[in-house]
């Protein structure tokens, strides 16, 4: 991600996250931050259809956000993203990554699911709309890489 895609990732963070988008400041922060974050685009036929942000604070990474435009769910647009922030992660050294996800957000679950997280809490009345969130955690040291792209 660079800082030409921030007016289009936040474009599809307001359609995607209608309660809970960052505002658009939030991402040009987290951009200027490339000591500790990572952030990415993927794009379809020019047009970014998805992104994902990594803070790695040793020996923590954590995935900020995630998110793929419904039109384009079930390509394994979300998993290359994932395996892209894993791989970032494992880059930096970190021991674990964690992330919160809705816990009505079954979809989103099973991808992290098969992934190798295991949710380990739950934060009530996370989100605005007072939906928990479901706390989970991928222990990097004792995961095998689950693609090519993720074996060093």
């Amino acid at each position: 991600m660079t800082a030409e895609d921030i007016p289009a990732v936040h474009q599809l963070e307001r359609r995607l996250f209608p309660v809970d988008a960052w505002p658009l400041q939030m991402f040009f922060d987290e951009l200027g931050q490339s000591d500790t974050r990572h952030y990415l685009v993927a794009e379809a036929s020019g047009t970014i259809v998805g992104y994902a942000g990594l803070m790695c604070i040793q020996p923590i990474a954590d995935v900020q956000t995630i998110a793929v435009v419904p039109e384009q769910e079930g390509k394994g647009i979300g998993s290359a993203l994932l395996t892209a922030l894993i791989r970032e992660s494992r880059r930096r050294n970190a021991e674990d990554v964690l992330l919160e996800v809705r816990a009505d957000n079954p979809r989103a679950q099973q991808l992290y699911l098969r992934f190798g997280f295991e949710q380990i809490h739950v934060r009530p009345r996370y989100y605005r709309d007072g939906v928990d969130a479901l706390i989970m955690r991928l222990p990097l040291s004792e995961t095998v890489p689950t693609t090519e792209a993720e074996r060093p």
